[in-house]
């Protein structure tokens, strides 16, 4: 075993080696063990080492009695059978325990179960994707914050004050202790890990959901416990029956009846409702009535339940004289309504009835019946109304034909009233008539219903029936346990003849008859015989008092009689019978034992001397007939005298000399004989058999079998072809008798008989004639067979039943008292032929000389060898077995798992009562056994290999049965031993496969394989705790001390570490079991092995399988015991790196943290988010290196489902987790830097594949199973666990790409998979989808629980790798991967606990390579910002505190490297944006407090306050506060345009410092405006855009053609000075790549010009020296293509332009939080009306904050809002114009100017003194209001802030003069309007001059020009005005001339009319225009003092 030294210094041992495709020479097991005695003394390590001592057991339990005494026959054992069927009904169970079992795989599933107690005290993890609202409850605080408006004060940093203050008041989290002391690493790395060990949840399977798999192959239930059959229970109760009349005692039986096979399927229950003053009438006649006669209520057993079925009902009452219909003709008639009216008749009826009750009393008429269709009853008892009229119509009808599935389990229990009886028909009484009866009752029309019933009220209860009912008694009436009190009135149970065969062996004592006397025919008997009675005696003798009291009792009388009466039809001499008498048989019978038959004539009228009876005649059946019970039908002759003397052992078919006969001897009485007896076999095959072994035992020759008489000489012939003629047997009483026939055969193999001197030698006979019972049980019962294909009655037989004759602990010593413990058994050696091959020495010899004297055992051991007998039963059919050919052979292999499972039960039992388990296994057993066994599992393998193809069922049956086989084996034998059997099957498998890749043969050797290894020891029988390679140094401890930090030293340790961590030859041998595990799972995996795909799922589930069931095993609970067992794997850390390119992605599926929360409401788009991060969209997710290997070119081997990758991934993970940690550092020290970085590519797919999936999906799952398809749950459970498993195979089976394999295996028979569908509970998960709300969270915790645990053993695991490299020089390329895998983690839901660890590793592995993340990983520096600042915004305190603290400490090590933290500056920034334009449920309360805990740790750290660094913490925390709050108000005004590009521009302005950001955002902006068709803002964004790139080009490089910065577009737009790069922080452009966007660039520049602008002519002045600059002749060309176009198109349009209108908007009211009180002038689109806009705002916020809580203000006032209601939300509109001052109008002059760099704006409000808005003219006054905006329009946001606001109110007097110039101008507009518009011209003209107009011109000036005004401020207004009038009519006159010119002849007439008007006019003003004021012409110097 200790291998050659030169193989150890080999370099690589796998180059010696065996292929993994080959099983190497195993150790020898127990060879081993006794070299390599175990160096522990005793504890769990110990226990390893070898099985326990008490492993195995054999034990006696007794049998359950359903009774409360057993049944057994009251005469004692006289009779040898019965003696043995009693025993074999009543003796304990043998069984072999096996006390470890229920730890192997095979009774330790996986199961939910199991799961749930494993998971008990789980704590609850937190996550935060948990915490989050839901969608729903999110929305509502949206609208809550909706109400809340916000608005923004626009001064530049407006909100500055407001939101510092806000962050100086929110409260930091804890800070974490100790943060900022200076320890060294080694230091932090051992408390991380310390705190990371504590509290780990210690099973990692208990958290893995079960596999999903079919029942798993190796699973071995334990069989039922054979009991006493019984079909599906009924119990009905009888209540009360009521007839219209009480006259007499009625009698009432009732049964059940098939109608289509025509059976009656139960005996009678025989009840009577009689009051107690009725059945007094019956005095004389009834002895006391026993209790159990007295029971109402039965228990009836349907095993066959049909449509068919029906409960018949039959009344008898007291014989009197009148046929049927005139004793029922009363019960027809009266009514008991008229009770009162007939009393003297009903009197008279009763006097009757008791004078027939005195005389006649015995006897009994059929009087009626009905009948229940049960089926009805069941179905229709969902309905409440119960108490239905069973014979009304709906009965009759609602019945279905055919055998549908009916069950009487579930159906509510029913209350029956039935009211209508049939009378019974005299010639009709037979079981054909009532079966006709039965089938027409099912018909609509059924001629019964014609028929006159009998009226009266039957109750019946009928439900079902309870598990175990109190006070029952069984048809034996015994007592039923429980029975508290043997007083109260008992349930009767009743037999059931069950319609089809049941078979059940027998397992209690019954014997039971039943006569069923059928007809009689006494046509041809002379004499009167016309009220006949049969008579039946049950005797056992000829004397009339040799009748027996074995009659059972029928209601209210005594339990047994001597006789009974069959009831008389009147006057009837062939009447039929329908009476069941039950007999209780003797156990055993003599030839004397007869039933009589008695016929009388019974005489109605009393007359004189007149007997009451008269013999008739007299017939009898004997009740053996050579040696066998006598039943069936029988047609008797009837004889008409006393038979005579010693009749009774003849048949009355004999003639007896000198007898009459009635009929010449014919048969003329009909009688049915039914016997239900575990006694009497009734079958003469087996009858024969057993009284031959009796004979046998008894030694009584010769020997009476039937009608021949045996003599010892031939008896071995008779013997052995009774044996073989069991075949011929009917299967019914074969099974029942199952046990007690086994039993016999084994004991003729054991001790074979000594018949006339000669050993006779009946194994084989015993071996073939078991083989083909067995075979024939399988083939006939296949529905009771367990997966393995195991019948269960066999099974159950040989767990509970089968025992080594003579063990049984209660006959000490071999003598006849033990079962056939003959002395005439010989004590011999086997003398069986053998093949030569198997010529082996015969090692055992005679104990006896001499076998007939049994001679006194010399020594103890021959004492135990006459104990158990000579032959050993196992070795015995070993031999057998192997020396069987044809079609024995081929029996015993289709049902080779029952003669295995016989072989070790035998072997055990052996070894238990020899007291050989103690001894060592190597001397158990004899050579030649194990001889046998391995040619047979030669043989049995060769035949697995060989017909696979042909015979697949057959060939997993027997591969299965072999591998249970072996592992038995591995209990009892040599261990060794049985590796090489395992070994000897692997061989022949290897073979065959090498010549033919056929996975169905790789599957059979899986399943093998699973089962050996679901032993209980599968642990020990690896030899955990063997070192591979014999000690290096006699002293271990001088080697380590030299070695560093780990006990592995010299060179051939080290080779140690490779072959632990190699399937290696050495690993392979020791470790045999698990190296064969290993070898399958390596060698299936291998990407190349196409056709071994389909099998993927099943080898890892073999894994999972074994590693799940050590993990739960509280064997191996202790750590360091753990340590070892996963030692057993280690290398299956290689085989799954090896997989990697091929497992399931789980890192696609993007469950990642923002990558679904849902792009489809995210207000920014997801690749804007991304560019804002600074990042492109794949890369915070793109998949490190090596997966990129994936892509498909490395894929076409096609991946593992996403099932199997998870299942593949856990075990991984278990091994890391468990495996001792310096062997791994070792371990990982020898691998190379791409060997390690593929296994963190390995873990950074863990932390995808084990991602918490969150509540919600749980509940998604759960609610939308039942909404959906099927086909949406698959999808649904795919999209959660990723798991394509099992379907994925369906879809290739279908397409046909494999194959049909073994069931066992994924892709198994769908005929199997679907008989197995319905045995088992299988595929929990799917099918029994909608769960409780405790179940869903009970996943919820499983699953975060495992998410953590999963997390954190994959932190451990970095941990390790980081401490092995960062003492190599690879250390560069690994730790990236390191930190990869570390930030993905973080990414993913994560709970608190891990994240605080993870937090805790990140800040160690910043802290010991600083310039790792700062220098080499600059992009995961992006991505570590990105997710702290996530975590920072957390809602889970712990998960902030750590954060933050990471956050501050990465600040703090970017300064310490270079005094500035730029980088991470500006990266946070970034990130932040990202978070806050990406993520959905975003909080930014929690984010606010991590910035303060930032800021509070600044203050606190003492070193570095005397740098800069806290104010640059302070400035940046400031920043992000800002951007932070703008960007959450963004998120609450969705809604609202407006606002939200206010938002956007603050935001934009927010990121002043990094140019990129402001560019991403002015683009949003852009874009968000021309959704809404604002053309001109979006152009402004653009125009912004591009001067920001202008000044950072001017910064990059100095060009003189390019645009000078910002200020060369200030002719585009005045607002661009914002763009100057004014900061002080701004970064230097060129370092940082900051200004690296792709728009930062000439083209880009170009680029953003290109786009649509309306200042084209500016525009282009900027754009062509780039062209010109760059020879861009082409472009040139375009642009002054371009601008002509843009020209002419000016020219075109002047003064139809539409640019826009505007409106002053104010908001009033708390409701809107800081819009109170604000203004704003909104840009709408042209010709928009008030209103439109109107309505719109109040759509808005009517919405937002209810309709009834918003108003619009109507005029436009100044708003007091004193005056205001508090609650409600105001909005003033007004319409605003554009103003310009005079001044300006000289440049204005295109519409266009008017319309472009707007900054003033007008509207006007009338109003008179005394608060009315209008008044007369002379009160009239009027207020201009004129407002300046912070920007001018159009501008980057379509409303702006009002900042400024003057009023000019205007004097009536001056309102007047503005009025008359507006009319003026007016009037010069349209007159010199080209072309000319006559109505236009005219509609001015008649304002003007017509004569109505109220208020016009003339009225205008009567007021203000009739007299020189008294205050001579006024003067200046009076003369204006006056000359606004001489203007006024000198235009009018103008215009009258115009449209003189204009006008058609029609309009003639108009027009004079309009002349005449306006010289009206004219006279009235011409006095008052021409009145001048004299002071007003005084020098110039006094008239400027008025002004």
């Amino acid at each position: 075993c200790i291998m050659s030294s030169q193989q150890i210094n080999f370099p690589h041992p796998s180059n010696l080696s065996v292929p993994l495709t080959e099983a190497v020479e195993p150790v020898d097991f127990e060879e081993y063990l006794i070299t390599h005695p175990p160096i522990v003394e005793s504890g769990p390590l110990r226990d390893l080492i070898e099985f326990p001592p008490d492993d195995i057991e054999v034990i006696y339990t007794p049998r359950e009695c359903r009774t409360v005494v057993q049944a057994v026959p009251e005469e004692g054992d006289t009779d040898p059978h019965v003696r043995d069927c009693v025993k074999s009904y009543t003796e304990d169970w043998a069984v072999v325990n096996r006390k470890y079992h229920k730890l192997g795989t095979g009774f330790n599933p996986n199961t939910l179960d199991k799961q749930k107690e494993r998971q008990k005290g789980l704590p609850k993890q937190v996550f935060e994707a948990d915490e989050m609202p839901d969608s729903s409850s999110y929305q509502d605080d949206q609208d809550d914050l909706k109400r809340r408006s916000m608005s923004i004060d626009d001064t530049p940093r407006g909100s500055w004050a407001c939101s510092i203050f806000d962050l100086k008041n929110s409260l930091p989290d804890a800070l974490l202790p100790h943060l900022l002391d200076r320890a060294p690493n080694e230091e932090i790395d051992r408390h991380n890990e310390e705190q990371r060990k504590s509290n780990r949840h210690r099973e990692l399977f208990a958290l893995h959901p079960a596999l999903d798999e079919e029942e798993p192959i190796e699973r071995h239930c334990v069989p039922e416990v054979p009991k006493e059959h019984f079909g599906q229970r009924l119990l009905v109760k009888c209540l009360s029956l009521k007839f219209e009349i009480e006259i007499e005692p009625i009698f009432a039986s009732l049964a059940l009846y098939d109608v289509k096979e025509k059976k009656k399927i139960s005996e009678n229950f025989f009840f009577d409702l009689n009051s107690e003053q009725t059945k007094a009438m019956l005095r004389p006649h009834i002895q006391t009535a026993a209790i159990s006669t007295l029971a109402r209520s039965a228990v009836f057993s349907i095993t066959y339940p049909s449509q068919d079925v029906f409960l018949v009902i039959k009344l008898e009452k007291v014989l009197q004289q009148g046929d049927i219909g005139e004793c029922a003709e009363p019960y027809m008639v009266f009514k008991e309504s008229d009770a009162a009216k007939n009393k003297e008749k009903l009197e008279k009826l009763r006097s009757q009835s008791e004078q027939f009750c005195q005389r006649l009393g015995r006897y009994r008429m059929p009087f009626a019946w009905t009948a229940i269709h049960l089926m009805n009853i069941v179905n229709s008892a969902g309905s409440l109304e119960r108490d239905t009229d069973i014979m009304g119509r709906r009965s009759l009808e609602r019945t279905t034909s055919g055998d549908e599935s009916c069950s009487l389990t579930g159906f509510r229990p029913a209350t029956l009233t039935i009211t209508n009886f049939f009378k019974q028909e005299g010639d009709r009484l037979s079981d054909e008539d009532l079966y006709k009866f039965l089938a027409d009752m099912r018909r609509p029309s059924s001629v019964l219903r014609r028929l006159r019933p009998i009226t009266a009220q039957l109750k019946l209860d009928i439900s079902p029936a309870p598990e175990n009912p109190h006070y029952c008694l069984t048809p034996d009436l015994l007592q039923v346990k429980p029975y508290p009190d043997s007083r109260v009135r008992p349930t009767r149970e009743i037999l059931e003849f069950p319609a089809r065969d049941v078979y059940v062996p027998n397992t209690t004592y019954r014997n039971l008859l039943y006569v069923n006397p059928q007809s009689l025919n006494f046509a041809n008997r002379q004499g009167s015989a016309r009220n006949i009675t049969v008579k039946v005696q049950f005797m056992n003798g000829e004397d009339p008092n040799n009748a027996m009291p074995v009659i059972f009792g029928k209601s209210s009388c005594a339990d047994f009689s001597k006789e009974a009466y069959t009831a008389v039809v009147y006057h009837n001499r062939s009447p039929d019978f329908h009476d069941e008498v039950k007999i209780k048989l003797p156990a055993s019978l003599s030839d004397h034992h007869h039933i009589l038959f008695t016929f009388y004539h019974v005489s109605c009228q009393q007359k004189q001397n007149t007997p009451l009876e008269t013999p008739v005649g007299y017939t009898w059946i004997p009740m053996l007939q050579n040696g066998r019970l006598r039943t069936g039908h029988f047609c008797l002759p009837v004889s008409l005298e006393k038979p005579p003397q010693s009749y009774s052992v003849l048949s009355p078919d004999v003639p007896l000399p000198g007898m009459k006969w009635v009929d010449n001897h014919r048969g003329v009485f009909n009688v049915e004989v039914v016997a239900v007896s575990t006694i009497h076999t009734q079958d003469q095959y087996l009858d024969k058999f057993f009284a031959l072994v009796h004979a046998l035992d008894e030694h009584m020759f010769p020997v009476r079998i039937g009608d021949m008489r045996i003599m010892e000489n031939n008896l071995e012939t008779e013997l052995k072809s009774s044996i073989a003629a069991l075949n011929s047997s009917q299967l019914e009483p074969v099974v029942r008798f199952l046990h007690l026939l086994l039993d016999k055969l084994v004991l003729l193999v054991v001790r074979p008989p000594v018949i006339a001197g000669q050993i006779v030698n009946l194994g084989q006979a015993s071996f073939e004639v078991m083989a083909s019972i067995v075979n024939r049980l399988h083939k006939y019962l296949d529905t009771s067979q367990d997966m393995h294909g195991r019948n269960s009655l066999l099974s159950s037989y040989i767990h509970y039943v089968f025992r080594l004759p003579s063990t049984d602990p209660n006959s000490p010593s071999p003598g006849p008292g033990g079962l056939g413990g003959s002395v005439h058994y010989a004590t011999m050696a086997r003398s069986a032929v053998r093949p030569a091959s198997l010529n082996l020495n015969r090692s055992r010899s005679l104990s006896n000389s001499n076998p007939d004297i049994s001679g006194t055992p010399t020594s103890p051991d021959d004492e135990v060898r006459s104990i158990i007998g000579s032959k050993l039963f196992h070795e015995e059919l070993a031999l057998q077995w192997v020396v069987s050919s044809g079609s024995v052979r081929e029996g015993a292999l289709q049902q080779a798992w029952f003669f295995f499972e016989l072989m070790v039960k035998s072997i055990i039992h052996h070894l238990y009562f020899a007291d050989r388990l103690e001894s060592p296994r190597k001397n158990r057993f004899p050579e030649r056994f194990m001889d046998d066994i391995t040619a047979l599992v030669s043989t049995i393998a060769g035949d697995i290999v060989s017909r696979f193809q042909k015979d697949l069922e057959l060939v997993e049956r027997l591969n299965t049965s072999l591998a249970f086989f072996l592992n038995d084996l591995l209990s009892v034998m040599d261990r060794g031993f049985v590796f090489t059997l395992i070994r000897a099957y692997w061989k022949q498998v290897s073979t065959k496969l090498y010549a033919l890749q056929n996975p169905t043969l790789e599957s059979l050797r899986l399943d093998f394989l699973r089962i050996v290894c679901s032993h209980e020891h599968y642990v020990t029988l690896n030899l955990p705790c063997s070192l591979l390679t014999p000690p290096a140094s006699p002293s271990p401890s001088v080697s380590s001390a030299t070695s560093q930090s780990s006990g592995f030293s010299t060179h051939v340790q080290d080779q140690k570490i490779a072959n632990m961590f190699e399937l290696s030859v050495p690993f392979r041998e020791q470790h045999y079991l698990a190296g064969l595990v290993l070898s399958e799972l390596s060698v299936i995996l291998e990407p190349d092995n196409e056709g071994m795909f389909g099998l993927h799922k099943k080898v890892v589930s073999v894994v999972h399988n074994l590693l799940s069931s050590h993990d739960s095993d509280p064997r191996y609970a202790d750590p360091e015991v753990k340590a070892r067992v996963a030692m057993l794997y280690l290398p299956l850390i290689g085989i799954v790196m090896e997989t990697l390119p091929q497992l399931h992605d789980f890192t696609a599926v993007g469950i990642c943290g923002e990558e679904t929360e849902g792009e489809g409401n995210s207000m920014i788009n997801q690749t804007v988010a991304m560019a804002i991060a600074g990042t492109s969209t794949t890369s915070p997710m793109s998949r490190p290196s090596s997966f990129l290997l994936n892509s498909q070119a490395s894929r076409q081997h096609g991946s593992f489902s996403a099932e199997s990758s998870r299942s593949l991934l856990i075990c991984l993970l278990w091994v890391l987790k468990n495996a001792d940690e310096l062997v791994l550092q070792k371990w990982f020290t020898d691998l190379s830097v791409s060997q390690l970085n593929r296994l963190l590519d390995l873990l950074y797919l863990c932390v995808s594949c084990f991602e918490y999936k969150g509540k919600k999906a749980f509940e998604r799952m759960n609610s939308l199973t039942f909404k959906k398809s099927k086909d949406m749950k698959a999808k649904l459970e795919e999209a959660i666990l990723g798991s394509i498993g099992a379907r994925q195979e369906m879809v290739r089976r279908s397409r046909g790409q494999l194959e049909r394999s073994p069931s066992g295996s994924a892709f198994g028979s769908q005929e199997n998979l679907r008989w197995r569908k319905d045995m088992t509970h299988w595929r929990q998960n799917s099918e029994k989808m909608d769960k409780t709300r405790a179940e869903l969270e009970h996943e919820a915790l499983i699953d975060g629980n495992l998410a953590t645990e999963a997390n954190l053993i994959i932190l451990d695991t970095l941990e390790i790798i980081v401490q092995t490299v960062s003492v190599t020089e690879s250390k560069e390329s690994v730790l990236g991967g390191v930190l990869k895998v570390l930030l993905h983690s973080m990414a993913c839901n994560q709970s608190a606990l891990y994240l605080q660890h993870c937090f805790a590793t990140q800040r160690a592995l910043v802290s010991k390579f600083p310039e790792l993340l700062f220098e080499e990983e600059t992009e995961q520096c992006a991505d570590l910002c990105l997710r702290l600042l996530r975590s920072c915004s957390s809602s889970i305190s712990t998960i902030r505190a750590h954060a933050s603290a990471s956050l501050y400490l990465l600040m703090r090590q970017n300064f310490e490297i270079g005094n500035n933290f730029a980088r991470v500056k500006m990266q946070v920034t970034m990130s932040l944006s990202s978070l806050v334009g990406t993520s959905q449920n975003f909080n930014e309360e929690f984010l606010r407090r991590s910035l303060k805990t930032i800021l509070t740790y600044a203050e606190e750290d003492l070193e570095l306050r005397e740098t800069t660094f806290p104010d640059q913490v302070q400035d940046l925390v400031f920043n992000l506060h800002m951007i932070l709050s703008d960007t959450v108000k963004m998120k609450e005004h969705q809604e609202d345009p407006e606002m939200l590009i206010d938002l956007m521009y603050r935001i934009a302005k927010g990121y002043q410092t990094s140019p990129d950001l402001r560019l991403t955002w002015l683009q949003n902006m852009a874009g968000k405006h021309s959704e809404r068709n604002n053309h001109a803002e979006a152009a402004q964004c653009l125009v912004h855009s591009a001067a920001l790139v202008a000044e950072y080009l001017s910064m990059l490089e100095d060009r003189k053609y390019l645009p000078v910065g910002c200020v060369t577009f200030q002719n585009i737009s005045s607002n661009v000075l914002e763009e100057s790069a004014v900061s002080d922080d701004v970064v230097s452009p060129d370092e940082e790549g900051i200004c690296s966007g792709k728009y930062f660039t000439e083209i880009g520049l170009v680029g953003i010009f290109e786009k649509k602008n309306r200042a084209v002519n500016e525009v282009y002045k900027v754009l062509i020296p780039i062209h010109e600059a760059n020879r861009d002749a082409k472009k040139l060309a375009t642009i002054h293509g371009k601008l002509q176009e843009a020209f002419g198109k000016i020219v075109h349009q002047d003064g139809k332009r539409m640019f826009g209108t505007y409106f002053r908007v104010g908001f009033y009211g708390s409701k809107f939080g800081d819009l109170d009180e604000q203004e704003f002038v909104y840009k709408e689109p042209a010709i928009t009306k008030l209103a439109e806009i109107s309505h719109r705002l109040e759509g808005f916020y009517g919405e937002r904050f209810g309709e009834d809580q918003v108003e619009v203000i109507k005029d436009s006032n100044p708003v007091d809002k004193c005056k205001l209601d508090p609650n409600k939300a105001f909005i003033q509109i007004t319409y605003v114009e554009p103003y310009f001052d005079t001044y300006e109008m000289k440049d204005r002059i295109t519409y266009f100017d008017k319309n472009y760099n707007l900054r003033r704006f007008v509207y006007c409000t009338p109003f008179t003194l005394d608060g009315r808005a209008h008044g007369d003219l002379h009160e009239q006054f009027k207020r201009k209001t004129i407002l300046t905006t912070s920007h001018a329009f159009p501008y980057i946001k379509t409303r702006i802030n009002i900042i400024h606001k003057e009023e000019i109110i205007s004097t009536p007097i001056e309102v007047a003069i503005e009025d008359m110039q507006k009319k003026t101008q007016e009037l010069a507009f349209a007159t010199h309007q080209d072309p000319a518009d006559a109505k236009m011209l005219q509609m001015v003209l008649q304002g003007s001059v017509g004569t109505t107009v109220n208020q016009g011109p003339l009225e205008v000036a009567q007021v203000f020009l009739s007299e020189i005004p008294s205050d001579p401020k006024l003067y200046r207004h009076h003369n204006k005005l006056r000359l606004c009038f001489k203007d006024f009519t000198k235009r009018c006159e103008d215009a009258l001339r115009k449209n003189k010119s204009l006008i058609g002849p029609d309009q003639k007439e108009y027009q004079r009319e309009l002349e005449r008007n306006y010289h009206r006019l004219k006279e009235a003003l011409q006095p008052l225009i021409n009145r001048k004021i004299p002071q007003l012409y005084k020098p110039v110097l006094q008239v400027n003092s008025h002004r």
